[in-house]
């Protein structure tokens, strides 16, 4: 199990307990202000292209849910839930960028694994996650944050959590800036708060670089299904699993974090003659020559009946 102390009894803890566990809140309250350099963003009108195209993770009968890259290690990492988990049961799946599987870790009672991050640390990947899951069950969601050292077949140790007490709570990383942006509930609404990665590692909390309510994305409700972020620009994905291809629905949206403010929001039909296609997970990665790509994942299955599970990705790389 991830964490050493039962899920229920660190529910139950008292904000003097959760504190003790070394971690530091961000109030609600923390004003909504940002001065994060500006940069360039990813045009989202722009074609996608494929990375790769309906693999079979080490749990076949679950979806992809987040991923991120290991820019110094090359190393790519997806969340999913496993088989025959209540719900709230991850697996992080190591793989080559070329979709490969390589390795996987089994962490118990963390979430629903929408988004996580990784730090590269020498020639060792920390993982990034939800953990503390609020439920064992699908509708179970991270109360705190985890880092550990990923470690082929084993389970998670030398845990550290930070931002204990939190409410749907997950992450994600910038592998050019090495910052680490927060996404939680507070005061019944979602937020974002950025930080760089090395003071989110010694525990250090209290001054975001940015923190802002998410904006509302289209009009009407929408499927949040994840997001990532490279500079000043968070890129969210949204949409949900259909049998006809006429009904993509799969939106991408560029989010300017000084501001808050939508600055593009795009339909892609990326992948769409998957089968039950349904838009899963982002990412940013550098290739070789230290290109940037925004990627977003895929999950899709053979036919309705089928419980196998495939994980595609795709990719857009126009600056402007």
């Amino acid at each position: 199990m991830l964490n050493p102390l039962s899920r229920r009894a660190a529910l139950r803890m008292t904000g003097a307990g959760l504190l003790g566990l070394g971690a530091t809140v961000v109030l609600p309250g923390s004003p909504a202000s940002a001065s994060v350099p500006t940069a360039q963003r990813f045009d989202l009108s722009q074609p996608s292209y494929e990375r790769f195209r309906s693999v079979s993770l080490h749990e076949t009968h679950h979806a992809m849910q987040g991923m991120a890259y290991d820019n110094v290690n090359r190393r790519l990492y997806i969340a999913q839930i496993q088989n025959g988990s209540d719900g709230d049961d991850l697996c992080i799946n190591q793989l080559t960028i070329e979709g490969v599987l390589t390795g996987h870790m089994h962490v118990s009672n963390a979430g629903h694994g929408v988004s996580i991050g990784v730090e590269p640390v020498g020639t060792s990947s920390y993982i990034w996650m939800e953990c503390d899951s609020d439920a064992h069950s699908d509708a179970g969601r991270g109360t705190a944050l985890a880092r550990f050292k990923f470690v082929n077949g084993a389970a998670p140790s030398s845990v550290k959590k930070f931002l204990t007490g939190s409410r749907t709570i997950t992450c994600a990383t910038d592998p050019v800036n090495k910052r680490l942006l927060v996404r939680r509930s507070e005061s019944g609404s979602m937020h974002y708060s950025l930080f760089s990665l090395a003071d989110a590692a010694a525990g250090r909390f209290t001054s975001p670089l940015a923190h802002f309510a998410q904006p509302a994305l289209g009009s009407g409700s929408v499927t949040f299904q994840g997001y990532t972020f490279l500079g000043n620009i968070l890129y969210t994905l949204d949409g949900t699993g259909h049998e006809d291809p006429a009904a993509i629905n799969s939106y991408v949206t560029a989010i300017d974090m000084n501001t808050g403010k939508v600055v593009q929001r795009s339909l892609t039909k990326a992948g769409k003659t998957l089968f039950f296609r349904e838009p899963e997970g982002m990412m940013v990665y550098k290739t070789v020559n230290g290109n940037p790509r925004l990627c977003f994942g895929f999950a899709s299955r053979p036919s309705m009946s089928s419980l196998s599970r495939y994980a595609s990705v795709y990719y857009k790389d126009v600056l402007i």
